[in-house]
């Protein structure tokens, strides 16, 4: 079974992906199995390239594939921001809460028509001989105008995905893996899987 490291430190994107490969020949490991590698700086101006800065950090230090993503909340009303500072929109401590407190604020005037947004995830893979590989994935939606649902995390509760009635939030995880940003990025990376390890087959 080959290992594939999962670079981040957040517990719910660890969680998404490691549902998302079940079935396959993948050992999923993430930074939490890996604590004295130092922290990114994520500082590079797109998802792509701090994706790609993480990933290869990570499989450097450890020898293994390593999957990161880049990813956050594009809000047309607000010309693309959060954006890259999507994390760390409301400071470099703040809380998911706090996050969705300071755009809110900031869209109080805003009509409900103008409220389009999209979500964007881009994950990058590397081998430990620094061969990447990237997938982008988009969700389009709106922006509420309060929090709705306790589900999910970051800005699920202020995002209703198109075709929906409800915030990512308030949808229980399957549904949300089928359709996120995430997700998304996910079914390409599942899809080059073999390209990518050299499997001959997989399990589903």
């Amino acid at each position: 079974m080959k290992k594939i490291l999962v670079a981040t430190k957040n517990k719910y994107k660890v969680q998404e992906i490691s549902r998302m490969l079940f079935g396959y020949q993948i050992e999923v490991k993430s930074l939490f199995d890996y604590p004295n590698i130092p922290d990114v700086i994520e500082d590079l101006p797109t998802f792509e390239e701090n994706a790609k800065k993480k990933a290869l950090h990570a499989a450097k230090r450890t020898g293994f594939y390593s999957l990161a993503d880049d990813s956050g909340l594009k809000v047309d009303a607000l010309d693309g921001r959060p954006g890259v500072f999507s994390a760390r929109y409301a400071g470099l401590s703040a809380s998911f809460r706090d996050n969705n407190i300071k755009l809110l604020q900031e869209m109080k005037d805003v009509p409900d028509q103008k409220r389009t947004a999209e979500f964007v995830c881009v994950m990058v893979c590397t081998s430990p001989k620094g061969e990447t590989w990237s997938f982008e994935g988009k969700v389009k939606g709106m922006i509420t105008r309060a929090e709705e649902g306790y589900k999910g995390f970051g800005y699920d509760p202020v995002f209703i995905p198109e075709g929906f009635n409800i915030t990512f939030a308030q949808m229980e995880p399957g549904e949300k893996d089928k359709i996120s940003h995430r997700a998304m990025a996910l079914k390409k990376f599942k899809m080059a899987i073999n390209e990518i390890f050299g499997f001959e087959g997989r399990i589903l």
